[in-house]
């Protein structure tokens, strides 16, 4: 994050503008909403502009810039097309820690201007740190459209019932989970269809239940897919936006994590061969104990939590204890990783069934069946299979697959470090073992890996082998 945002209170605060013209005239124009008192500075000021300082009780210098005019400021913005006079601006207020903001110059800048969606008392920035203007001005865009104006409105509502609710839930978490209810449910329906007398019934009803207390929680076992964070269900992203402890493992990428409550409690309980931060017994029991104590618990884990996941195992020990629960699908490996390397699990001139297989079984035995396995219609793709993957190659062939048949080992798949490395069963341990392979990956086997020259079309920073 190269900016830190912040939200200033500028009211009947006075604030320096050098500049007169268009530009000017459009920062006046967000700073006088802000209730800023404007003190203007140039020899030539519009006719908008001079009835913006008007308003705001602000001073009107018909003048070039002098360095006291910094003084007394809160903020300050150069909006004039003279590079000297910014550059002298900037320099002036930054020799009094007066935050400054040169308009078109993030180099000048000390602060930055976002593009901005006002809901008030509900606003939304948007900023790419100066870099694109443009795409943040197109974000917002976006957003517009799918924010209801009224939404200003559901915030004055629930500003003037704060007060109230708070004086009737003891503790933070009550109130967070009475808010989430409100403002997701009908109340928030009636607001935004106008119905604001309704909606403030509803609201004095739910404060009015005798009975608030939170006996027992939920667990939501999602899935979050094999790596990049476009790829989750519109569900999981609900229910990791409102879950109050989050237990993770390692195959979740950092793109997901973000997507995560802020003030959240995390809990890493990754394993890695040979290495568990936490057992899966005291997982389960974990799960348990936090719904029993009222929290809202979000089981993250990469790919398909039923799909080679244990999410079976996580939720029995649930069901055996009456905690609810909701299960909610994610892309696995299997799905996604094929997709982004250009790679069909399935076609009717190569295979007609694709077969998963773990490499890496509960008894670190290897027991598979491999006669099945090496028949040539089908594609094998292989979950956990790095470090067996020579002992894998040679059981395929020993039982009959061919050795020039082609593979895919699938590093970091979906993500932007996504490298695929193409060869043969006879060959594939060795070109793993000349590069740096580090898990997660994917073994693909099978005919399909043919197309992945022709189909392949996710560019990642890494070369494609």
């Amino acid at each position: 994050m190269d900016y830190f945002p912040v939200f200033l209170d500028l009211k009947n605060r006075l604030c320096l503008l050098v500049g007169g013209g268009d530009i000017a005239t459009r920062k006046g124009r967000l700073l006088s909403k802000a209730g800023a008192r404007l003190r203007v500075v140039a020899p030539d000021i519009s006719a908008e502009l001079r009835e913006l300082v008007a308003q705001n009780n602000g001073e009107l210098l018909e003048r070039e810039y002098h360095s006291s005019d910094i003084n007394d400021c809160v903020i300050v913005v150069a909006a004039t097309d003279i590079e000297p006079l910014n550059e002298q601006i900037s320099h002036d207020a930054k020799a009094k820690n007066i935050p400054v903001n040169v308009v078109d110059s993030p180099a000048l800048c000390t602060y930055i201007t976002p593009a901005i969606i006002d809901r008030s008392p509900l606003v939304i920035a948007i900023s790419s740190g100066g870099e694109s203007p443009v795409l943040a001005r197109l974000i917002r865009a976006k957003l517009e459209t799918l924010i209801p104006t009224s939404y200003g409105r559901l915030a004055q509502i629930a500003s003037s019932w704060r007060d109230r609710v708070k004086a009737r839930f003891d503790d933070g978490d009550s109130r967070r989970r009475f808010w989430e209810k409100i403002l997701q449910g009908p109340v928030a329906e009636l607001v935004l269809n106008g119905q604001e007398e309704a909606a403030e019934k509803i609201i004095a009803s739910e404060i009015a239940q005798e009975d608030q207390s939170i006996t027992q929680g939920e667990v939501y076992l999602v899935g979050g897919g094999p790596g990049d964070p476009e790829l989750l269900t519109l569900r999981a992203l609900r229910l990791m936006q409102q879950a109050d402890v989050v237990l993770y493992d390692r195959l979740v990428s950092d793109g997901v994590m973000e997507l995560v409550r802020r003030d959240a409690e995390r809990i890493y309980v990754g394993k890695r061969r040979s290495e568990h931060a936490m057992q899966q017994e005291n997982i389960n029991q974990l799960l348990v104990d936090l719904a029993k104590q009222g929290k809202r618990v979000l089981r993250l884990k990469g790919g398909d939590p039923f799909i080679f996941g244990r999410g079976g195992e996580e939720i029995e020990l649930l069901a055996q204890n009456n905690i609810p629960f909701q299960v909610v699908p994610g892309i696995t490996a299997a799905s996604g990783c094929a997709a982004y390397a250009g790679i069909p699990l399935t076609h009717r001139d190569y295979a007609q069934s694709v077969r998963f297989v773990t490499g890496h079984l509960k008894s670190d035995e290897s027991n598979l069946q491999w006669p099945e396995l090496a028949n040539p219609t089908q594609t094998i793709v292989f979950y956990m299979g790095l470090v067996g993957l020579r002992d894998i190659c040679e059981s395929l062939v020993a039982h009959g697959r061919a050795a020039t048949t082609p593979v895919a080992l699938i590093e970091r798949g979906t993500t932007q470090q996504q490298r695929v490395l193409i060869a043969d069963l006879a060959t594939i341990a060795d070109v793993v073992a000349s590069q740096e392979v580090h898990a997660p990956t994917l073994f693909i086997v099978g005919d399909v890996v043919k197309l992945h020259e022709n189909l392949k079309w996710f560019k990642s920073g890494l070369e494609v082998i």
